[in-house]
Parts: C-alpha cells; structure tokens; sequence
C-alpha cells in the first residue's frame, strides 16, 4: 500500500478518536453498523442518493440505544471519507484491515469486522470515474412532500383563515448525508412555483 494511503488512512482514524466517533461506535450494534456501511458503499457507488441518518439513528434509539443525530452523521462521514480514499487508491481489503488493525485502539473488533466484510465484498463495485466524481459535488434531489394548510388566527387578527402550502424537500448533501427542507408558500407562489415546473417539462419534452 503507497505510503500517502496509509497517511490519509491515518488521518481518517485519527478523527475517529478525537471526535469521540469511536466511542460511539461501541455504542452500535453490529446489525446496524453493518447497514450503515452498506449504505455508504451504495452511495459511494450512486445507487442510491445519500446515507438517511436520521432514518437509521430513530430505529436505533427505539432499540434502546442513546445516540444522537449528530454523532451518527459524525460516524457515517468519517466511513465515507475511509471507503472512498480505500477505493481512490484501490485498496485491497487486506491492505484496508491492515491499516485499520494497526489502530486496534480506535476501532472496536466487532466494527473492523464489518467494514472487512462490506468491503471485501462491496469495495471493488464503487465507481471512480470522472463523472462520477464530478456528481458528487453537489447535492441530490430525493422526493418533495406538500400539503394545504389555512392559517386560523394571529396575535394581531381574530380569524385569518388563508390557506398556504407547506413544502418539504427531501435532498442529500454532498456527503451523502439526506436532509429534509420545509418551507411555506402562499396560494399564488404555489401557482408560480408550478408554472415553473410546468415550463420545465415542456421543455424536456423537446430534448
């Protein structure tokens, strides 16, 4: 393995440990670092548009675990950032747990097993084309909610009674990490905000 790999590796591991990440780590059971992995290697790969913390960190808390949010996004861009630089340089999987095994201090065992596990097979299927790179620049769109609201009262009227929409935009950030946007919009912004869109299909329509 090039001495650069083992440096940036390093580096990885070393923001483990001093953000506390590792700790953490112990905290999780094996089942669920297991899905959080896989889920970095799909997105790493682009088949899907970022890792949903906030979805994984609820069931894990249901389970009884006390861990918040912001750790597990912590955790998720730390692996990331290991299995793309493990990928950029083509790491083998032995190459990986090496440099991994020689921190035996940061990692937990039942951790380095998964990632072994994920990477050995999962690791040689992430993409590292140009394109590929060049996408991962910017953020993703995921899916749009919205529903109709009316407002009923205020501290300066009695009865308002206008209806508004409230939109919320699911979107994955550059690091893969999916983020949910809300924000309100009076009948005619809406009807402007739907012409647009309106507009846009017709002109895919002609590519």
């Amino acid at each position: 393995m090039a001495a650069g790999s083992t440096v940036v590796l390093a580096r990885a591991l070393e923001a483990l440990d001093v953000g506390g990440a590792a700790d953490k780590i112990n905290l999780i059971p094996q089942d669920f670092f297991a899905e959080l992995c896989e889920q970095i290697i799909q997105h790493l790969n682009h088949g899907i548009p970022g890792v949903n913390t906030v979805e994984l960190c609820q069931r894990i808390q249901t389970s009884g675990i006390e861990l918040n949010v912001g750790d597990l996004s912590k955790i998720a861009n730390i692996i990331s950032f290991l299995f793309s630089t493990a990928a950029r340089n083509h790491l083998s999987t032995e190459d990986l747990i090496t440099t991994l095994s020689n921190a035996v201090s940061v990692l937990p065992k039942h951790a380095v097993q998964v990632i072994r596990h994920v990477w050995n097979e999962q690791g040689k299927s992430i993409s590292e084309s140009e394109a590929a790179r060049n996408m991962a620049t910017v953020g993703q769109f995921v899916d749009i909610k919205w529903k109709l609201g009316v407002a009923m009262s205020s501290d300066t009227c009695r009865s308002l009674k206008y209806p508004y929409v409230m939109v919320t935009l699911t979107v994955a950030d550059p690091s893969g990490q999916i983020t949910d946007k809300s924000f309100e919009m009076t009948i005619a912004q809406f009807k402007n905000f739907f012409r647009q869109f309106k507009e846009m299909a017709a002109v895919l329509e002609t590519v």
